[in-house]
């Protein structure tokens, strides 16, 4: 229930800040189309008092003119001064100007203008305010005033005038004035202002010419022929296709078995010859399918272009279908030198990986020796090393990936990864107490051992659990974070060198000498299979009790996986040694009354049988 609710909770939170990033997108925008705002508001007002500052030199220059040519020549000092203002006014009128200039080059990056549309496409872009007019203001107006003239049966084309006045210049129809340029018009175009007015009188008139054309009873009439021939025509591209892919499938099925005998896999049929035809037959259909669909695609574009009042959809479809390519396209070409930054780094990677696993293939086998590092220790050395160059390599690509640094991409692997560290908290302990007890060295494959109450030998070591077979042929598991936490036997670890002692207890009566007791019990290892008679077998008294003496009988062996055998073969030839010594095999619980009477062994053990005695009870009379 924890890790269903931990994964609840973090989905919520990324789905959150997925919709607060959204949100924060959107605000940012609109502070940033504020921002554009403002900063265009603070540049036609900069703009304005440039003009003003020039119209007020322009005024003043005249002024200076006629002083200049109304004084007498005799006054030197006062031509004098005069000639220095007007040298001063217009070296700042130039000034102005260029500044003028600078200050609408930058705001072309903001001030993107308002379109005049009147028949669906832009004819051009209004930049400025005039007056209490805005630029869009400005824009609408006049696209409606145009949209007037050519729905006027009246207006030619030619009949359009262009006028100066006092402070701009006017395009007129008879009374009606369609547009007016102003200087600072001029200015955002590069042009004065006449020919910029006489740019547009040409514009206006080519497009009102156009439009009539394109909506006349001739042009109509030929578009409807050319859609019906478009039609007829796509309509015999998909026949000739459905008629061609039925063929194709009807050839298929003649000829299935000679060209399809199946796919098979070591023995084993993957795919049959009918599922083999069935999956061509439908990649047949698809491709049919898909066809069909690229040529209905293609043909809208060419009938929405025939006609006027669908002529704006056809760039929108071909938009539609091209810019996913187009997009494609560009970003595989971008991302073209991050991609060989990523194949030189794996090929550097995957060089170094197979150079780290030969050496650790060599310390395995014995090959190559370094003091201080035993060979079991290669393998999983080269397992960690291979994951740290693993990670170190995906840290290495990470920033070249497509779509590395998108908040997506970012929270999704945030995601992943905290999914991944509670889920595998378990695994993740196992994982480090695997490494631990590859290099504390506390066993290796083969080995017998003990832990807790399991006793077995070891058949896998692995980084989550290490597997144990019993001496019934059970197969244990147990997890590693379990071994780490419990002491552990090693019956092998010295077995080779040293030997395994094996020992056993027996009790004994005290009427049997402790010399005796070892000659013997020396006589039933000696006998015992798997059992070194160097180093010398010895014995300890580990206890005297009340009725007996309890020895402790220890030898060495060189075989641990036989305890069990060696133990039973033990026990039974020291019941043999004893009973062959005429001498009984007294247990804790066993009371014997010794009358001379049988010997309590085996029979074939018992020898002759000693004179017996007996006890008469008598009984007493009343009173004694």
């Amino acid at each position: 229930m924890k890790g269903w609710l931990y994964s609840f909770l973090l989905g919520f939170l990324l789905s959150a800040s997925c919709v607060w990033a959204q949100t924060d997108k959107e605000e940012s925008g609109k502070a940033t189309d504020s921002i554009q705002k403002e900063i265009i508001s603070q540049g036609e007002n900069t703009l304005q008092e440039m003009r003003k500052q020039q119209i007020e030199d322009s005024i003043r220059r005249s002024y200076l003119e006629k002083q200049l040519l109304s004084s007498r020549r005799t006054d030197v000092y006062e031509q004098r001064k005069l000639v220095e203002e007007l040298t001063f006014l217009k070296s700042r009128d130039s000034l102005l100007m260029a500044k003028r200039r600078l200050k609408v080059d930058s705001l072309r990056a903001v001030n993107k203008g308002a379109p005049v549309v009147p028949f669906n496409d832009t004819l051009f872009t209004v930049f400025n305010a005039i007056g209490s007019y805005s630029a869009k203001e400005r824009a609408k107006g006049t696209s409606e005033r145009i949209q007037q003239l050519e729905n006027n049966y009246e207006f030619k084309t030619d009949s359009l005038i262009v006028q100066q006045t006092e402070d701009n210049w006017i395009l007129l129809w008879r009374d009606q004035i369609i547009l007016s340029v102003n200087e600072h018009d001029a200015l955002w175009a590069n042009k004065n202002a006449g020919e910029l007015t006489e740019s547009y009188r040409q514009i206006i008139a080519q497009a009102i010419d156009q439009y009539r054309e394109e909506h006349s009873l001739t042009r109509l009439l030929t578009s409807t022929g050319i859609a019906i021939v478009v039609v007829l025509s796509v309509g015999l591209i998909i026949f000739g296709l459905s008629k061609s892919v039925n063929l194709l499938n009807s050839r298929l099925l003649k000829s299935k078995r000679k060209r399809f005998k199946g796919i098979t896999f070591k023995g084993y049929q993957l795919i049959s010859p009918a599922q083999e035809l069935k999956s061509i037959w439908f990649v047949t259909g698809l491709l049919r399918w898909l066809l069909i669909l690229t040529v209905i695609y293609l043909a809208l574009p060419i009938l929405f272009n025939l006609f006027p009042s669908t002529k704006g959809y056809a760039p929108i479809l071909i938009g539609y279908f091209m810019s996913p390519l187009k997009k494609v396209g560009l970003a595989v070409i971008d991302y073209f030198p991050d991609l060989v930054t990523v194949i030189v780094v794996y090929f550097i990677f995957h060089y170094a990986l197979r150079v780290l696993k030969y050496f650790a293939e060599e310390l395995a086998k014995g090959s190559l020796v370094i003091n201080g590092f035993y060979s079991d220790w290669a393998l999983p050395t080269y397992h960690i090393l291979r994951v740290l160059l693993m990670a170190f390599f995906l840290v290495v690509i990470f920033p070249y990936l497509p779509g590395a640094q998108s908040d997506i991409f970012k929270g999704v692997s945030v995601f992943i990864g905290v999914l991944f560290t509670f889920s595998s908290a378990g695994a993740l302990g196992n994982i480090v107490a695997g490494l631990m007890l590859t290099y504390m060295r506390s066993f290796v494959v083969g080995d017998r051992v003990k832990f807790g109450d399991v006793t077995g030998d070891i058949v896998e070591k692995s980084l989550l659990v290490t597997r144990i077979r019993t001496p019934n042929n059970e197969v244990v598991s147990i997890p590693n974070s379990q071994i780490m936490g419990n002491h552990t036997i090693n019956y092998s670890a010295e077995a080779d060198q040293q030997g395994l002692i094996i020992n056993t207890k027996v009790a004994m009566a005290y009427e049997v000498p402790w010399q005796t007791f070892h000659e013997l019990a020396k006589v039933a290892v000696a006998r015992t299979e798997l059992l070194e008679t160097t180093p010398e077998p010895f014995i300890f008294q580990s206890s005297l009790d009340d009725y007996y003496v309890t020895y402790q009988i220890n030898a060495y062996t060189r075989h641990p996986h036989r305890q069990a055998f060696i133990y039973s073969e033990l026990h039974k030839h020291v019941m043999d040694v004893f009973h062959e010594a005429g001498i009984g095999m007294v247990s804790p619980k066993y009371h014997a009354v010794r009358d001379g009477a049988i010997k309590d062994m085996p029979e074939k053990y018992r020898g002759v049988p000693l004179r017996s005695f007996h006890v008469d009870i008598k009984g007493t009379k009343e009173g004694e």
